[in-house]
């Protein structure tokens, strides 16, 4: 052993290395200039012999320390390009020192980081593959701050935890490395070393890619290098931003499609404005469907590469079709790799055990009041939003995050007012919220919330949560009940029909008749009393009503739907967004005008859609009677031409044919509490909508009023 050697090096913080507890490595090992030239260390478990070669030449390296660390001087007054060459075995391997190389996080991202505002945390925490100082190599970032060690590990050092100790950033506790030759498609996993000597397997919480599940470990991959190609759609996103536009949203789940191509012609095709897909970020257990997520910013690899997703986005984006994402920021699995104690402390997890786990599905809550794991969650909404252009999120299980006893009938521990808001939720969500609409103009937030939390919908400057939208599952539950009902006896429930109405205007909704509320449409059809072609009558009048009635829409008729009821959505769709009556004023009284609200025995109902323009009036009639009606009077805002747009049972949506193919002029005709009405043909569980063109009133006929029933 060289004298000169050994009196150059730091003893104290080589055995910490041997023993696996130094949580500034690059300080110990990097190499650095000395009187009598360069010393370079290195730490090789299990080598028979370890070398420098710089150039051409090789410089053999002493064994320092039994456990294999090697050390050696080599001439020169500068650091110069150099690799080890270890022998282990009959294998020799090259590679650059990773403690040669700087991280890329500064006092300024750690500082934000720490209070809770590193937004763009994606973008160095993780694994992201560069080229640094002319050497390709991935830089690996993670917080964890109470570990002892952390290591990565990977094939590219023998899942070795004790040869890549990570260099720790005091002040937060993230541990960062750059790792020269670890490359895109690299499996790896972070060992942590807690207290106590116990050795935990972790995957990576900020990784973008994953091995394919049931298993967890990470994967290098590049989420940066698509050419995207839809700037006039991300330009003119931001309109969203006045929800006065139509919003017609498809729900699915990838999975459920052949392949992207499939659900995209079958989108352009139905007219929808949106899609909604249920969790693309991965998830380990099938039947979950991506419910809860595993990691938050992965793709799954169940949906494809990465790049393979951006173009899906990129070309729904040039079809004029916007990509909502459901997202679980409420809860996360407990698995071996995951955030449970992921520094073998509480970290990511509500402090209190008592109130960690959720007893409904027995998954963690986040820990809201952590400003590095509201960091987290922030950061993965901004980089959905950001890195895949995603142009809205749906927020699951929001009710689960704002009451603490949401699920528990006892053993919750309420707020520090004796009440079972969670504060901590709320200054999140607002958080989020606020900062996400900032940095992408006309993204959508929708809340899956079916408690009562009063004007959700409403801005965080009026100290609301600032969600866009909020699932109306109030109006989904009454109007699936009503029509469950057989049709003779819907008059004794005719309010659940109704009911919707006197609170339209409490918050912005989104309708839903998605998967979760009615299931395939054979699981659809089975809720509703009648044949086959009543059923299905049904289901189409059920379509129609959501498109009429204030909110914007959500559906998830499968694509081999049948061919009518495919037209007749198509039709709707299209009706929706060309009349402005139907979107424009959806959160304003104004925009919605009863006719005839207690038509109990008929199971009518009849109202307008108005903007400020009289010719953009529509009224719809619907009849949800298993009988139709001919001569049907009904009383019309003013007098003019009234013209069918619609009718939910066009024979060529597969219905009887029940329609009004001529324009009718309205009679001054005294019906409902107006001075003109008109006479339609009904037909039986069918919905109607007419086009309301004004005109000169005809000479008064006076007859015996007829009262609103």
């Amino acid at each position: 052993m060289s004298k000169t050697v050994y009196d150059y090096m730091n003893w104290a913080g080589i055995e910490a290395i041997v023993y696996g507890e130094e949580t500034a490595p690059r300080d110990v090992m990097g190499p650095r200039l000395t009187p009598d030239g360069v010393l370079i260390q290195g730490f090789f478990p299990g080598a028979k012999s370890a070398a420098v070669a710089v150039g051409n030449k090789k410089y053999q390296m002493e064994l320092e320390d039994e456990a294999g660390y090697y050390g050696v001087l080599i001439p020169g007054r500068r650091i110069p390009e150099y690799e080890f060459q270890i022998q282990t075995g009959d294998k020799e391997r090259s590679f650059k020192d990773a403690y040669g190389f700087g991280g890329i996080l500064t006092e300024e991202d750690e500082a934000a980081f720490l209070c809770g505002v590193y937004y763009e945390g994606y973008k160095k925490l993780g694994a992201h593959p560069m080229v640094m100082n002319g050497v390709s190599g991935t830089h690996f970032a993670v917080w964890a701050p109470n570990a002892i060690r952390v290591s990565v590990v990977g094939d590219f050092n023998d899942w070795d935890g004790r040869v890549l100790p990570m260099h720790k950033m005091p002040k937060s506790g993230i541990f960062q490395l750059f790792v020269p030759g670890v490359k895109v498609g690299d499996a790896y996993r972070y060992e942590i070393k807690a207290k106590g000597d116990v050795l935990l397997q972790k995957a990576d919480p900020y990784g973008n890619r994953t091995v394919a599940p049931p298993e967890w470990n990470s994967v290098v991959a590049d989420v940066s290098d698509f050419e995207w190609n839809d700037s006039r759609w991300m330009k003119d996103r931001k309109k969203y931003d006045d929800r006065r536009q139509p919003v017609s949203i498809y729900e699915t789940s990838l999975g459920k499609w052949n392949n992207k191509q499939e659900l995209v012609s079958f989108l352009k095709e139905e007219g929808y404005t949106h899609v909604e897909l249920h969790p693309v970020m991965e998830f380990l257990a099938d039947e979950a469907d991506g419910y809860p997520t595993s990691s938050y910013f992965a793709l799954s690899t169940r949906y494809g590469e990465p790049k393979e997703f951006a173009a899906f986005v990129d070309q729904l984006h040039q079809e004029g079709i916007g990509v909502i994402l459901d997202w679980s920021p409420a809860q996360f699995p407990r698995y071996e790799g995951g955030l449970e104690k992921f520094d073998g402390t509480v970290l990511y997890e509500v402090k209190d055990p008592s109130m960690a786990v959720h007893p409904m599905w027995g998954t963690m809550l986040y820990n809201y009041d952590s400003p590095m794991v509201k960091d987290f969650l922030i950061s993965g909404a901004c980089f959905w939003l950001e890195v895949f252009h995603a142009d809205g999120l749906r927020m699951d299980d929001v009710d689960a995050m704002l009451y603490l006893d949401y699920g528990r009938k006892d053993g919750w521990t309420p707020n520090m007012y004796g009440s079972n808001e969670n504060l901590h939720a709320i200054e999140f969500l607002k958080h989020l919220n606020s900062i996400v609409k900032k940095r992408n103009p006309g993204a959508l937030l929708i809340a899956q919330e079916d408690g009562l939390w009063p004007e959700l919908t409403d801005c965080v400057e009026n100290d609301h949560i600032g969600f866009d939208y909020k699932w109306s599952g109030g109006w989904t539950r009454d109007f699936l009940f009503y029509l469950s009902v057989d049709p003779v006896l819907r008059k004794n429930y005719h309010d659940q029909l109704t009911l919707s109405t006197l609170y339209a205007y409490s918050e912005h909704y989104v309708l839903t008749l998605g998967s979760r509320d009615v299931g395939t449409l054979g699981e659809f059809m089975d809720k509703l009393p009648g044949d086959e072609k009543q059923k299905l009558a049904q289901v189409r009048a059920a379509y129609s009503y959501m498109m009429v009635h204030p909110g914007c829409k959500m559906m998830a008729p499968q694509g081999d739907m049948p061919e009518g009821l495919a037209k007749c959505i198509q039709i709707l769709n299209g009706l929706y967004k060309s009349s402005p009556a139907l979107y424009k004023l959806d959160d304003d009284y104004d925009g919605f005008e009863w006719i005839q609200l207690m038509k109990y025995e008929e199971n009518v109902i009849t109202f307008l859609r108005k903007t400020e323009k009289p010719e953009e009036t529509l009224l719809v009639i619907c009849n949800f009677a298993a009988i139709p009606y001919e001569n049907y009077q009904v009383g019309v805002p003013f007098a003019g031409k009234y013209k069918e747009v619609f009718n939910s049972d066009a024979a060529e949506f597969g219905g009887e044919g029940v329609v009004n193919a001529r324009v009718k002029t309205a009679k001054a005709e005294e019906w409902d509490e107006r001075e003109h009405s008109i006479k339609v043909k009904l037909p039986a569980l069918g919905v109607s909508i007419y086009s309301c063109t004004p005109g000169k009133a005809p000479a008064k006929r006076v007859i015996a009023s007829k009262a609103v029933k």
